[in-house]
């Protein structure tokens, strides 16, 4: 399976590397190979599943981050992390939390966006493969900071439902660079899923706050 898998992961990251050229390059800069390699990298993906080929094309924010020089760029990052934010949809009912009950189910479901996954299901979030969630996991990541008592410690405010609502629907919108799904942005998680998610992480009666 590795062996299938590295060498797919490898032509993904040609192709964003080659697709960053195309979209920064005028058409009569682009080389010929460059734009022949990209249509034959094209060519061998189809859309299978939930897994699409919208995620082979390098937005703004990605492009960015695929320079090793990003950080030195300060200007760069607020005015990206500023169009980020101004892309955040927020709910039009002007509500922010859902059901918590159904928040922890979508935090702890790792379906979604891969090819083997039913399109007629919805995705999950898969927060528990970064963050801790509650002190009763047994196995969780560290990649990203511990959750527990996200919001009994921060409020519940209607500033903090805004903005934690929009952390994830967008978490570049804070960190230009941050390895977190935009899972509003990439249509990853739908409007009412992100609700639940905020209720799980500021709701009082969450386990999260326990």
């Amino acid at each position: 399976m590795k062996k299938i898998l590295i060498p797919a992961f490898m032509a993904l990251m040609v192709f964003a590397s080659f697709g960053a050229q195309a979209q920064t390059r005028s058409p009569v800069g682009a080389q010929v190979g460059d734009i022949e390699a990209m249509r034959e990298l094209m060519r061998g993906f189809k859309p299978n599943g939930q897994a699409g080929l919208s995620r082979l094309v390098q937005d703004e924010a990605q492009q960015f981050c695929s320079d090793p020089g990003w950080t030195r760029d300060k200007a760069r990052i607020s005015a990206i992390e500023k169009q980020q934010l101004a892309d955040v949809k927020f709910p039009a009912d002007g509500k922010f939390l859902g059901n918590w009950q159904a928040g922890e189910r979508v935090a702890q479901s790792g379906v979604g966006k891969q090819f083997s996954d039913n399109p007629g299901q919805p995705s999950g979030a898969n927060c528990y493969a970064c963050h801790q969630l509650t002190p009763q996991e047994l196995s969780f990541g560290t990649i990203g900071p511990s959750l527990r008592n996200y919001g009994k410690t921060r409020g519940n405010t209607e500033a903090i439902q805004r903005y934690t609502y929009a952390k994830i629907y967008n978490s570049r919108a804070y960190s230009v660079c941050s390895n977190m799904p935009r899972f509003g942005h990439s249509d990853i998680l739908t409007e009412q899923q992100i609700k639940d998610v905020v209720a799980l992480l500021l709701d009082p009666e969450s386990p999260v706050n326990k």
